[in-house]
């Protein structure tokens, strides 16, 4: 199977030979791709079950860090179209790829029933990291090129084709 990057040149020389504004399908087709891409990051960012639980814990503000610190309109350098896939929340990158866990205490956590909350008034505190070790990753960037790739693909297969009819 061929690489990502070669099928890519093979389809937009394709529609260069069919006489095709090249810049501007890119600009269009990335522009779509992207947009898809922020999606499916969303969408594998943890909170994803529909749930908030534990008072003044999970916000969701990560995963709409997404939409706000991704680049979707393309940037055209001359026969190079660009967009960009970001999140620059502090933490993104443990959640994405996983992070160990070493044992410590934190100050102001408590345990109201099965869920975990910051107290208030910041009393109390536990230790964490003594059963988990390891956290694994949620892999929602990769999830995201993937699609992005999937949607190039689709996209420039349909406006070849669509150029030779």
């Amino acid at each position: 199977m061929s690489s990502f990057g070669s099928q890519m040149r093979k389809r937009l020389d394709e529609l260069r030979r069919a006489g095709q504004d090249v810049p501007k399908i890119m600009a269009e087709v990335v522009e779509g791709a992207t947009i898809e891409a922020v999606r499916v990051a969303t969408e594998n960012t943890p909170p994803n079950d529909g749930t908030i639980a534990g008072t003044n814990m999970r916000s969701g503000e990560m995963a709409q860090h997404w939409a706000t610190d991704s680049q979707i309109t393309p940037i055209i350098m001359g026969r190079s179209v660009r967009t960009e896939l970001s999140n620059y929340m502090q933490y993104a990158s443990y959640v994405n790829d996983g992070h160990r866990v070493d044992k410590h205490f934190v100050p102001g956590l408590i345990k109201n029933g099965s869920l975990l909350e910051r107290s208030p008034n910041g009393s109390g505190g536990l230790m964490v990291g003594t059963k988990t070790t390891y956290v694994k990753g949620k892999y929602m960037k990769q999830k995201a090129i993937g699609k992005y790739r999937d949607v190039v693909r689709t996209e420039l297969d349909k406006r070849v084709r669509e150029a030779f009819k």
